[in-house]
Order: C-alpha cells, then structure tokens, then sequence
C-alpha cells in the first residue's frame, strides 16, 4: 500500500533520496569511508597538498549525490528548487575549502548527511507505522465461477453480486454478505478493536477485515472503489488543502526564508569588510559559511510534518480517522462536542424499561398479550416487547384474527386460558377509536386492552451506551462543553440528558441541527458527532464532523473530518488528546528550532561561534526536533 504523504520530501524542495531508493546502509558505509579518509589526512596535515588532495577525496565520498542533485537542479533552471538546503551546504562546503578549512568542509557535509540519515530513518517509521497500523488493501480476490472453481483476480476486477471465496488467512478485498461459512474475523486495521467478531451467513462483512480461521463464501455489494477499504484509504491520504496551518506556515516560511538566507550571507561576506576598509574578506566570509550552515531550514520541514503524520497514525491505531493534518489541528482546538442522540450516545435499539399493568392484570400476563399480538410486526416497539418476552421463556399464545391498523397497532383475537380474548395492542390513537380509556400517558410504549378494558402499557426506551457516561465526563473534565441536539420527543430526550449530566436541544429538525451548531460554533471550535447518515447537514456545517459507527457509510466516511470506525464516543476525548498533544509537539519544534537558531546564528555573524556550534544548530536541532516528533506515534 502506497501513501502518497508529503512528508516524504522537504518543503523546501529536498527529496530524501536514502529513503527514496532504500540505500541507508550505503549511506551510512559512505560516511564511514569518509570519516576514516578524512582522519587519514588530518594524521598527514603538515603535508598540505596530501591533506587537501584527502580532504577532497573524504568530501567526494560524503557528498557526491547531494553534487549531483544541485548540478540537475542548475541545469534545468529551477530556481525555486535550487535555493534549498542541498544548495547552502553544498556551498557552505565549497566556501570552506576555499578559504582552506578543509577539515571544517568535509565535517560540514559527514554531520548533515548523518542528518539526513536520521531524517529518512525517522519518515520510514513513520511510514512504516501507517502500513501497519492501516495493512487493509487487499491484494487479490478469489471470484467463484458457474463450475465452482476458483480464479484469483484483481479485487478492482471483481462487480457487485459476484461470488468470492475468503480463506482462513486472507483479507475480506470486498464488502459484502456471508451466502455461507462461518468465521472469526480480525478488525483491528479497521476499529482498533482486539477482540474477533463472529460472522456467519446473512452477516454483513466488511474489506479490510482478516478471515482468521473459518472458509467464508461471500456475495459483493459493490465494487472495489466503494469498498470500506478504498475510502478508509482514500480518507487517510493527506493532500494540500487538508494540510494543518502549521504545515503551510512552515511551506511558506521555508520559500522565503532559504533565498533570505542566501542573500543575507553574501551581505555578511562583502558589505562589512567593504564598509571597514579592511578588506579582511576571508575573515568575514567564515561568519557568511557559519551562517549558511546554520539557516538550513530542515529541523522545522520535516519534524513539523512528521509529528502531525506521526499523530495521525497514533489515532489510526485506535480506529480513529483523521482526515489530514489540519483537521487534527482543529481538533486539538476543540471546545464544544454537539452529539446526536439515537446511534451515537444511544445503542439505537429500543428495549422494555417497564412493564405497568393496571386494575387486576399482573405483569407477565400484560407480556404475554403484547408480544402475541405484535408477533409478526417489524415494528422497532414491537421487537424490543418481543425481545423481552423471549428472554422470559415464555411461549407465546395462539392468535387469530389478526388485523394491523396503519400506523396504530394491531387488533387481534387470542386464546388465554382456554378463553377467546379480543386484545388491542398500539397508540393511544387506537384506543381512542375503540373507545377504550388510556390510563397512562407514557411516550414510546404500547398500550394494551383485553375485551374492551384498558390493561396497561408496556414502556420501551433507546438503551444508553455504558460508554456515553464516561464520554461525557471525560469531555467535561476536559473543559470542553457538550450538547446533545437530537429530533426525539421532549421526553426521551431529556431522560437521555439527565443520566448524562448534558443539556439538550430536542424535536429539532436537520435544518435545526445546522442553526444551534453555527451558534455554538459563535464561542467554541465545535464538533458535531452524529452516525454520518441522517446528520449529513450538520456533519458539513460543524468545525469538525465525526462520524460515530459509520462504518461502511458512504455519506459518512465522505462528509466527516474525522470517522470513528466503532460505536465508541469515548474516542472523541482520545481524538481531541492526541491532536492537542501532536499541535503542541509541532509549536514545540518551530520555538526551539527558530530560538536555537537564532541565537547561533547572531553569535556567528559577531564571531563568537564556530563551525561545530553552526552543525550543532543545524543536524543537532533537526535531530533533535525529530525525535520530539516521534513522540506523537507513542500509544
């Protein structure tokens, strides 16, 4: 899997050309070499000509490609490439053989290739990182044939409502439904989640995903680029208009700084000596080398990169999505979170929360009569009674004539106790057209009346996520206010609001959902979290759009900054962690790398620095910032 991140090159133009081409073991032999020829010749220094004649040799050996680069980049006449860093060593380098400090030229060129040996070692883990942490591309499908064989194919080849085959051991290439088998599948690239999830046939299956042990025969929905896998992929690319603020500070910066820079040390070189009368131009042009040596812009161009493409890995480790370095960045900014209710601090599933007989009907009795009247409904009210009276053990009693009323219930005859029982079960609508009396005004339930008498309700309700409480309590811990916007009933919603200890908007439509997210977005950075599917509006319209569980969602992984692969609202205080962690690396590296610098770099136009402190303020800061950097991988 190919990660097309710019982090891979420096923005002032510089290709890492060791991890381009793999070859740090022969950069790294080179210095050596280098190293030892130059010891050579500093052993024969009374003799100047052997001495000179090694250090060039020692030189050669170190800095040949980075030659190389600068002579391409002259001939073909890129200006904007040819003022980078290759370019003010090269001729930092060249500058001290002429004044004859031929040990300080080739140290020049040994510690920014040792340097850049750390720069390549520290984006490879970083790449690195993010292949294994999003290993997801699969590399072929097995497409069934009409005869039963096999024909291993390109997953881009396969179409929706193909047969593929999974073996134990390969990875799901497309979504789809298990037609047969069972398996045990691995979907830690996906949501960081450890445990296995079962599947079986008439299970949905998702691209990405590892077939640990079972044989799964599986029907394509879609193709391969409407694959959870390829828009995962797509998600965590990084391009120029989701970079962090940060980034293009340091892009900018590093333009106009470098040729700033170039300007500065030929002025330091001429002007004084001219304007003194001294004419002591080698004396001056030792400050102009010293200065070039330390105005290398590169600490900052890769460790500013490198810790957001660092952070953005560490969340994807945890099934966080994070959709590029400037969306991290708003995210470390965050200080509201708007949540909708059903699917995102809800199961989204209704079940019984109280059974309420009245007059003489006892509980299990009032069970039965709902779950045997509402059996072969769909309705969500109607599943969550039935799930209840299963798990009681009950069997369910004989019904006939049977007779749905839209949108109110069901009327139905039933045999209790040997006894023919007309039963009501549904709103109090369809009481009210029977003429019975409601005694219970609870939401969300399903009144019941045997012969033409109320009997009671059975109230159901949307089960809170065991998650959702230590969510909000994170978040608020955090300082960062939260809200639930939701279109449920005053009712639900605000026994939702209460367990949770969050305020609430409720009966709200979509355009409602975008109205008091812009006005929260008036005094915080604000997150929307919702299940990326019927909040599409208020995902676009918030600072940050997370999607909750929307796995497999076109309109989620499409809309959102930020997809969070499970149903865990706790990973939007991880998220904001991790990004307010990775913001401050990256401030970290620009203060120290600019203060450090600066301070060298005045010491060494007033000569009170020398070439060693100048490589110190160049390969030692840049090492330095990159290992900061790093920090942001750490779990």
């Amino acid at each position: 899997m190919e990660h097309n991140h710019h982090i891979h090159t420096c923005s002032c133009g510089h290709e890492h050309g060791h991890c381009k081409d793999g070859s740090r073991k022969i950069t790294l032999v080179r210095i050596i070499i280098s190293g030892i020829i130059l010891a050579a010749g500093v052993f024969l220094r009374k003799y100047e000509i052997a001495f000179a004649i090694l250090a060039v040799l020692a030189f050669s050996v170190a800095g040949y490609d980075i030659v190389m680069a600068v002579v391409r980049k002259f001939l073909h006449f890129s200006l904007k490439k040819l003022f980078d860093e290759e370019f003010l060593m090269l001729l930092a380098s060249v500058g001290a053989f002429v004044l004859g400090e031929y040990t300080e030229a080739v140290i020049i060129m040994l510690f920014y290739q040792i340097g850049e040996l750390f720069q390549d070692a520290a984006v490879e883990k970083s790449r690195d990182t993010i292949k294994k942490l999003m290993d997801i591309r699969p590399d072929y499908a097995n497409i069934k044939n009409a005869d039963g064989t096999l024909k291993k194919v390109s997953p881009e080849s396969v179409n929706a409502g193909d047969i593929i085959v999974i073996k134990p051991g390969e990875k799901i290439p497309l979504d789809g439904t298990v037609t047969e088998g069972e398996a045990f599948l691995n979907t830690a690239a996906l949501t960081g989640e450890s445990l296995p999830r079962e599947v079986r046939t008439g299970d949905s299956v998702l691209s990405g995903s590892l077939n640990t042990n079972g044989l799964l025969t599986v029907k394509v929905q879609g193709t391969y680029s409407e694959s959870t896998a390829a828009k995962i992929l797509a998600l965590i690319e990084t391009d120029d208009k989701n970079k962090a603020n940060s980034e293009k500070f340091i892009n900018k910066f590093a333009a106009v700084y470098t040729p700033i820079m170039l300007v500065l040390a030929v002025l330091i070189a001429v002007v004084p000596p001219l304007l003194t009368g001294q004419m002591n131009f080698a004396e001056w042009a030792e400050r102009a080398i010293i200065l070039l040596v330390i105005s290398c812009p590169c600490a900052l161009v890769i460790s500013v990169p490198l810790a957001f493409f660092g952070g953005i890995g560490n969340a994807s480790s945890k099934g966080i999505l994070v959709k590029g370095s400037a969306c991290l960045e708003r995210l470390a900014k965050v200080g509201a979170v708007a949540f909708d209710k059903t699917g995102t601090l809800t199961e989204g599933e209704l079940e019984v929360q109280d059974i309420i007989p009245y007059a003489d009907m006892d509980k299990d009795t009032l069970l039965l009569l709902a779950a045997s009247a509402e059996k072969n409904s769909t309705h969500p009210v109607a599943l969550a009674v039935m799930n209840e009276f299963e798990g009681s053990g009950a069997e369910f009693t004989q019904v006939f004539d049977f007779e749905e009323k839209a949108g109110n219930g069901v009327s139905v005859h039933m045999d209790v106790n040997g006894k023919n029982v007309h039963v009501l079960a549904g709103n109090a609508r369809l009481m009210a057209s029977y003429g019975v009396e409601v005694k219970q005004q609870k939401t969300a339930c399903i009144h019941i009346a045997a012969d033409g008498k109320y009997a009671g309700c059975i109230c159901v309700a949307d089960k809170i996520k065991p998650e959702s409480y230590e969510a909000a309590k994170q978040l608020e811990n955090a300082g960062i206010y939260t809200l639930i916007l939701t279109g449920d009933g005053e009712s639900a919603a605000d026994e939702v609001a209460k367990e949770l200890n969050m305020p609430v908007k409720s009966e709200l439509l979509p355009a409602d959902k975008v109205a008091a997210v812009k006005e929260l977005m008036q005094e915080h950075v604000t997150a929307f979290a919702g299940d990326g599917i019927n909040d599409a509006p208020v995902l676009a319209c918030a600072d940050i759009g997370i999607a909750m569980g929307a796995i497999g969602s076109d309109s989620a992984i499409e809309i959102a900054d930020t997809v969070i692969m499970d149903d865990d609202p706790r990973k939007i205080y991880k998220a904001t962690q991790i990004a307010r962690k990775t913001l401050a690396v990256a401030k970290q590296n620009i203060v120290f790398s600019l203060l450090v610098k600066g301070i060298v770099m005045v010491l060494g136009i007033l000569n009170l620095s020398g070439m060693y402190l100048a490589v110190f303020a160049d390969v030692g800061v840049s090492v330095l910032a990159i290992i900061n950097s790093m920090r942001t991988m750490r779990k």
